[in-house]
């Protein structure tokens, strides 16, 4: 295994090279590509842990399926509901980590007495792809991985925190003036570098004060070529962030692009590259517009919680040990995931129907 500090050099090597050939600025959604995306050395191309519930296991983050395999199977609820209702038979995960939540899906619906044809993960890391294959090999005979989309899919797409690890372009207010935020070199050291844009966030900020946020094109792109690629079905998404007017409240003045490390959050993307995960909150009226305008229809819009709870998450808690149960909980305690991480439902090529995750608490009318 690559040893971290050789990993951050060769990595810090390569985006050098990066900005002295764009000539001497990077745009921050190039520099967080490269930080997370450059094969073999990346965040999410390397062969560093990343998911995991304890910072001792070497781990940065837990994500839900981590925490309690409750999540997947309540998700596999909606998914069987959504292939009845869409009249398919494959569903389709991107960024599948681990391969926990397929896991928990597919023993699910195998329990639930629903055929699939294929469970396809997309997923850009060959060293998760590894971890993904070992953990599903009692499904080996239906899961397949792609590395591009067929010209047309059919099916029920899920995606468990995609959207918070695409490359988010970021803007700064300074004394009235908007300027797009990139990285630069001075001397031996990476730093911010601001430039005058035209780029604007996608509502007026109030107030006169300084103000660093996101915009997310390939967020809102990753929605057009879904619509563009999918004929017939539907799509569940699932991340932490905010509808447009509390995404770009005038308070939210710092952003809410974070790193990860060992439990850990900081705001500094420029050290210990390779090593930490970058992410930035959705913007999910910005997601269900992009949406809209590919085709699709919005199912609803709803918390965590809400979703966990109209899925079924009582009677599974009902079943479950008193440690099981802890773990669980966490997924729909607002202090937890259960207020910050939302649910966004999409279908295509159906009729819409009231879909089982959003019969409560649907928040749509507020995105």
């Amino acid at each position: 295994m690559t040893e971290p500090s050789s990993l951050t050099s060769a990595l810090r090597l390569h985006i050098d090279k990066a900005i002295d050939q764009a000539g001497g600025w990077l745009g921050f959604d190039q520099f967080m590509a490269l930080a997370l995306y450059t094969p073999g050395l990346g965040y999410y191309a390397n062969a560093t842990a990343k998911f995991g519930a304890l910072p001792s296991s070497g781990s940065d983050f837990v994500t839900a399926p981590e925490m309690s395999p409750a999540f997947g199977q309540l998700v596999a609820a909606q998914i069987a509901e959504a292939l009845a209702h869409t009249a398919t038979r494959e569903v389709w995960e991107f960024g599948a980590g681990t391969g926990a939540l397929a896991l928990q899906i597919l023993d699910e619906l195998q329990r639930l007495g629903v055929e699939i044809e294929r469970y396809t993960i997309v997923d850009l890391s060959g060293t998760l792809r590894a971890r993904q294959q070992a953990k599903l090999v009692a499904h080996g005979g239906k899961v397949v991985w792609a590395n591009a989309l067929p010209a047309q899919m059919q099916g029920v797409v899920v995606g468990n925190e995609v959207l918070d690890a695409m490359p988010v372009h970021l803007l700064a207010r300074k004394s009235g003036v908007w300027h797009e935020r990139g990285v630069a070199l001075d001397g031996d050291a990476l730093v911010w570098a601001d430039k005058p844009t035209d780029l604007r966030p996608p509502m007026d900020i109030e107030g006169e004060h300084d103000y660093v946020t996101e915009i997310h094109a390939q967020g809102e792109a990753f929605v057009h070529t879904l619509g563009a690629h999918l004929t017939q079905g539907a799509v569940f998404l699932i991340d932490y962030g905010f509808g447009e007017s509390e995404y770009y409240h005038p308070q939210r003045h710092m952003g809410t692009m974070v790193c990860h490390r060992l439990h850990q959050m900081d705001d500094n993307p420029l050290v210990e590259l390779g090593l930490k995960d970058i992410t930035a909150h959705v913007n999910f009226t910005g997601t269900a517009v992009a949406a809209q305008d590919a085709g699709f229809d919005v199912l609803g819009y709803t918390s965590q919680a809400h979703f966990l709870i109209n899925c079924g998450l009582q009677a599974k808690l009902d079943a479950m040990s008193e440690a099981g149960r802890i773990m669980a909980v966490k997924l729909m305690m607002e202090h937890e995931m259960g207020e910050l991480f939302k649910v966004i439902g999409l279908s295509k090529g159906v009729e819409p129907w009231d879909a089982l995750g959003f019969v409560h608490g649907d928040r749509t009318h507020r995105l």
